[in-house]
This record gives C-alpha cells, structure tokens and sequence, in this order.
C-alpha cells in the first residue's frame, strides 16, 4: 500500500528548533495546523497496523457463509450417523474405541482445528486448517470405496457432502484473498485389505470426522453470534 507523505517528525522537531525558518514552516506548525497534522500521523499508524495485522476474529465472515456453514456441518453429522448406525447394526462395529489401536495400525488420521480454538483463533489459519480437514477426510471416504453394497449409497452422499462444504470453505478464502496459490493434493490413503478393515476403517473415519465438525460447529456458531 502507499506511505504516507509529508515531513516526517524530526524533520519538523529540526526545523523547530532552528532560528530563522521559513514563513511556510511556521506556518506549518500554526496552531490552526497543527491538529491536521496530527490526525494525519494518526491515520499514517493506523494504516500501518491494519497492513501487519493477519486476518483474524475481529474481521467478521459474510453471515450468509456461515449460515451456510452450519446448515453444512449439521448435514454432514446427520451423513455420518446414519453411517455409523449401519455399520453397528450390520456388522455390530457398535464402539470406535474398540478399534483405536486397528485404526493407528491402518494410518488413519485426525485432522487437526488447534488454529480454531477460541483462545488462538486467527481466521486465515482456522479456515485453513478446516478445509485442510474436509479435503483430509474426503480422500479417507474415497478410500472406503468398496465397503459393501449397502452402505454405498450413505457413503456415497456423506463424501459428496464433505466436498461441497470444502468447496465452499475454498471459495470463500479465495474471496478474502487468503486462498494458497495451488490446492492441496492428497497424501497417502490407508490401504484397507479385508472387509473388515474397510468397515472398520468406516467406524473410525466417520467417529473422527463427527469430533472434528464438533469443533468446527462451535467455532462457526462464535463466528455467527451477532
């Protein structure tokens, strides 16, 4: 952005305390002038600030996006408990904590929101890390292809929610001018090898997926508050 002009500080203490300047500078430092002056070095630290400072809580998102958000999440929670009802009563997957040490064996992530807490919460950062999160667990849904003829269909519409609502999360960074410069691309997927593993691997992604929009909702909900 552009500086502002004029005499700095100095230069006017300087020429203060020089005998003999010229009308103009007296005229500068005029009673009448002087409150201009000030207001203009007022709005020179100001501009200065706003320029260092990232885009954080004090800089409100679009309602609309964040009404959209929650309808999102909640959409998306609905997905994932109906998928998890499914595999409990089909195949009686019923407690993901009984399959925490199968699911660090099969690499299976949770995506972090720690930018999104509501003592560190810096904007750029939390919406970030939320559709780092949504692109995570798409590619972990992908993964699940296959699971069983059944549960296609709940799976089919809880990965299409996922990517909806990280799409929308992108195109609203790229609104505010905070989007990276390339999309991130996926990493590597667990490889599930039996149809256990996949459905088991259908318990714990959709558990980990519910905890983290638990805490994406919350922040959106702050964010919301008028």
């Amino acid at each position: 952005m552009g500086e502002c002009l004029g005499p700095g500080r100095g230069e006017l203490r300087q020429r203060a305390g020089v005998p003999g300047l010229p009308e103009r500078s007296a005229l500068l430092l005029s009673p009448r002038l002087l409150p201009a002056l000030q207001l203009l070095l007022w709005h020179c630290a100001l501009w200065t600030v706003h320029e260092a400072t990232p885009l954080g809580p004090a800089r409100s998102l679009p309602q609309g996006f964040l009404l959209k958000c929650l309808e999102q999440v909640r959409k998306i929670q609905a997905d994932g408990a109906e998928l998890q009802e499914r595999l409990c009563a089909a195949h009686k997957l019923c407690h993901p904590e009984e399959l925490v040490l199968l699911g660090h064996s099969l690499g299976i992530p949770q995506a972090p929101l720690s930018s999104c807490s509501s003592q560190s919460l810096q904007l750029t950062s939390c919406l970030d890390q939320l559709h780092g999160g949504l692109f995570l667990y798409e590619g972990l849904l992908q993964a699940l292809e296959g699971i069983s003829p059944e549960l296609a269909p709940t799976l089919d519409t809880l990965q299409l929610d996922v990517t909806d609502f990280a799409t929308n999360i992108w195109l609203q960074m790229e609104d505010l001018g905070v989007a990276p410069a390339v999309q991130p691309t996926q990493g590597t997927m667990p490889t599930f090898t039996s149809a256990f593993q996949r459905r088991a691997g259908g318990v714990l992604v959709a558990s980990k997926l519910q905890s983290f929009l638990e805490l994406a909702y919350r922040v959106l909900r702050y964010l919301a508050e008028p």
